[in-house]
This record gives structure tokens, sequence and C-alpha cells, in this order.
């Protein structure tokens, strides 16, 4: 026995039953993984996916180890294999479902392994991000803007002059998953402006054009049109890959009456209620119409009560409704389309 072998052995040894079990499951892959998760119960699948999400490689020693704890399973494997958060969510995603899936990682692995770096700048004002990075490539701020949430990373985006704006969000539109000494390089370079030398360890970010369409859903309407019909003249196949990946409250008016009523079963009747405040009477008149009479009633009641509202709390509420759309759609329960198959039909 090698060296390499020998410590391999000692570090299977030292593992618990879970911290086995996920090296095996990454081992087999996603199809065959997922076959295993659905036979556990709630806590073992919690418990497993945590360990898999902590888990970034298998070398070959440690895999023949696995493997000859678990007796009978025809694995022969001579590189390395990866898992990680992807691989968790995949195996998840196939055994349980999206959404469940979504809401176990979300308990058990609440972030993507932080970049120190890229949570301190985070933490700082939207401004002080700008000066920051004002003067990077627009590729290196389509990156920083990923790794922030839509309404931070809008805001930021505002701050920008509109032709170098327009250029970031088409770089975040196909921003692909960026190697992880790109990201390691451009977190050590910023991070040095900050007045920090330490040394960093990150992972790989996707953008992408959901991740684009985040960004200008969570920005002022004008600004949000207005650059996505500058991004539609230079670009129209990307232009209107992200507009249908966008989604506003309004945009209930183009699905279908099996798709609202099945989002209305899953909507608080007062965050409809709410929702409705500031609604167009056309939406107002499909929503109350998809559902029962004495429903549509008491939603009706309930917002002539109401009075006056922040409109935070009315977007709120209309956020949440967008939320469970999003979800839907993900789960293939519902498709979302972006009007133009309507008006096409009624112009026909």
């Amino acid at each position: 026995m090698t060296l390499e072998q020998s410590n391999a052995a000692a570090e299977v040894a030292a593992m618990n039953k879970l911290q086995k079990l996920a090296m095996l499951l990454i081992i087999l892959g996603p199809e065959s993984a997922a076959g295993i998760l659905k036979n556990l119960e709630e806590s073992e699948l919690e418990g497993v996916t945590a360990e898999m999400a902590k888990i970034t490689m298998v070398s070959a020693d440690i895999q023949t180890e696995i493997l000859r704890e678990f007796t009978e399973v025809a694995l022969q494997a001579s590189t390395a294999l990866r898992g990680g958060f992807s691989y968790a969510q995949s195996a998840l995603e196939k055994a349980v479902g999206v959404f469940r899936a979504t809401e176990i990682i979300g308990r058990v692995v609440p972030q993507r392994a932080p970049i120190p770096a890229m949570e301190k700048i985070s933490d700082l004002d939207t401004r002080q991000i700008f000066n920051l990075i004002k003067t990077e490539q627009p590729q290196t701020i389509a990156l920083f803007c990923s790794y922030l949430p839509p309404e931070r990373a809008s805001e930021l985006l505002a701050l920008f002059r509109n032709d170098l704006r327009d250029l970031v969000v088409e770089k975040l539109a196909t921003l692909s998953p960026t190697p992880i000494e790109v990201v390691e390089r451009v977190a050590a370079v910023i991070t040095r402006k900050l007045g920090d030398k330490s040394p960093t360890r990150a992972i790989s970010q996707t953008g992408g054009i959901k991740s684009a369409a985040e960004i200008l859903n969570a920005m002022d309407k004008n600004l949000s049109k207005n650059l996505l019909m500058s991004l539609e003249e230079r670009n129209p196949e990307l232009g209107q890959a992200i507009r249908q990946k966008m989604f506003t409250f309004e945009d209930l008016n183009n699905l279908d009456a099996p798709a609202i009523q099945k989002v209305l079963r899953e909507v608080d009747m007062r965050d409809l209620a709410v929702s409705l405040k500031t609604a167009s009477e056309r939406l107002k008149g499909n929503l109350l119409g998809a559902i029962s009479k004495r429903a549509a009633e008491t939603v009706n009641e309930e917002m002539s009560f109401m009075g006056a509202l922040k409109l935070k709390d009315i977007e709120g509420a209309q956020m949440r409704i967008i939320e469970v759309v999003r979800r839907l759609e993900g789960e293939g329960e519902i498709e979302i389309n972006d009007g133009k198959e309507k008006s096409d039909a009624i112009m026909a």
C-alpha cells in the first residue's frame, strides 16, 4: 500500500456515516444519487446534502476506499470528481424537485461559500462600490453585479453612464461560470484598493440572462425600459431573451386562466387584496374572475376597508405573488408568455 492509499484509508476511517454516504453519492453521479436520496428521511436528507456541499473534490484513492466499504458498487475511478454546491443542488433537484431542493439547500447551505473580499465590498455603500469599480472593464463590473442582490446591483448600475451600463448588462447576460483563478485575481485587486492584502478563496459565479432580468426588474421602470430598448437595438436576440425572463405584476394578464388559478391557489387572499390596490382594471378583472364569486367579494370588501397603503407594502405583496409565478414556472406547472403570441392571435 502506497503512502497516498494509507492516508486515504485513514481519512475514510475517520468519517462518520453521513460523510461516507455523501462521498458515495458524488461517486455514483446525480442520477443514481437521486434514487438514494428519495428514500432518506428529512433529517438525513438535510444532513447528507450539507456534507455533499462541503466536498469540493474526491480523489481517486478516497473513491477506492469508499467503494471498498460500500461493496458491490461497480465503479472504477481514475480521476478526481467534483462535489460542492452545484452537485448537491443538482442531485437534490432530481430527487425531490426544484422547489423543495431550493428550500433544503437554503436551510443547510445558506450561501455559496462567500468570498471574503466580495463580502467586504458588498457591505459598502452603493456609491462607495461604484467609486471602487467605476474604472474597471464592463466584464469585471458585470462580475461584481452578479455577486450583489438584484436591488443593490440595480442601484449600482444606475450610477453608470448609459453606454457603459448597457455594455455591463449585456456582459452580465452572457456571463458564463467564471474560473476560480479569475475571480481570485479580481477579488485580490479590489481588496488591495481597500487596503486589505490578505489572501482570499473564491468560487465560480454565474451571471446569465436570468441575473440580468432580475436586476432590470429591480431597477426604476423607466430606466429599465430604456436600457432594454438600447440593448435590443444592438443585440435583438439577447434583448428579447432578457425581456422574456422579466416578469412584472401586470404581466399576469399574459397568463391563461388555468395558470392564474394555479397561482392564486397558493396566494394569501390579503396579499391579493393589497396587490390589487394599484393594478389596472383589466388585471383586477382577470384575477378576481379566476376565483370563486364569494372569494372575489371577500377580496373586494377587504380592499374597501384598507384605506391608503404604503407603496412599498403594495409592491411587496405583488412581489410575493410574482415569486409564486416564478416558482411554478420553474417547476413546470405553468408557462409564461411575453404577450406576443396573444397579440398575434388577436391581430390574426
